[in-house]
C-alpha cells in the first residue's frame, strides 16, 4: 500500500502541482492545477501510482478499465496492467457527447472501472457510467489518481482515489484572484471549456 506521503513526494517530483490562476474544465477557477498528464512522462511515475489505484480493485473482477480522453487514456492502459484485462477510453463524438468508439464495445454484464486522472466536478466520469449502464455494463466503481474534492463526490458506486485533496475552486463570478485583479486564467487541460 503506498503512503500519502509517497504519493505528495511523486506529484512533486513530477511537477504536477501548479500555482496561479486557472480556470478548470468545469468552468470554474482556481489557484492550483493538478496537470496530471506530468505522471505519464514517466513509468517510473506512472506505474507507482496506477498500481496503487489498481490495487483497490483487485479482487472486483474488473474485465475492462475505461478512461475518458484525453486525461485517462494513458492510466486506463496502466491500471488495467496489473488487473491483467483490457482497457478502452471514450472520446467525443461530433456532437460532443462522450463515445465508446474505434470498435470499442461494452457487453451487457462486462464488468467496467472507469478511472480518470483528476476528479473535481465529476462530469467527464458520469458520461461514461451513463454510457457504460446504457451499454448494459456493470460500473465495479470509479478511480483517480487525485480525488480534489477531499471525498465529497458521490458517483453511486465505489469511489476510490490513490490521493484525496481539498482543492478550492470557485464560479467564475466568484474568484477572489479575478476580483484582485489576477488577469485572464488559464486553462492548461485538454478539453474546450
Amino acid at each position: 500500500m503506498i503512503t500519502q506521503e509517497r504519493v505528495l513526494e511523486i506529484l512533486k517530483e513530477a511537477g504536477v502541482l501548479l500555482e496561479g490562476h486557472f480556470r478548470l474544465t468545469s468552468g470554474r477557477h482556481s489557484n492550483k492545477y493538478l496537470q496530471c498528464a506530468k505522471i505519464f512522462r514517466n513509468t517510473k511515475y506512472s506505474e507507482e501510482l496506477c498500481g496503487a489505484l489498481a490495487e483497490q480493485y483487485q479482487n472486483d473482477g474488473v474485465e475492462v478499465v475505461i478512461g475518458p480522453a484525453m486525461g485517462a487514456v494513458q492510466m486506463a492502459y496502466e491500471v488495467s496492467r496489473p488487473l491483467k484485462c483490457e482497457n478502452y477510453f471514450t472520446e467525443r463524438d461530433e456532437e460532443g457527447k462522450m463515445a465508446l468508439r474505434r470498435g470499442f464495445v461494452v457487453n451487457p454484464g462486462m464488468k467496467v472501472l472507469i478511472v480518470e486522472d483528476v476528479v473535481t466536478t465529476g462530469g467527464s466520469v458520469r458520461e461514461v457510467i451513463d454510457l457504460v449502464k446504457t451499454a448494459g455494463g456493470v460500473v465495479v466503481g470509479v478511480g483517480s489518481i487525485v480525488d480534489r474534492t477531499g471525498g465529497k463526490i458521490d458517483f453511486g458506486v465505489p469511489f476510490k482515489s490513490v490521493i484525496s485533496m481539498e482543492v478550492e475552486s470557485w464560479e467564475p463570478q466568484d474568484c477572489p484572484l479575478c476580483k484582485a485583479g489576477a488577469g485572464e486564467p488559464v486553462k492548461p487541460g485538454s478539453r474546450k471549456v
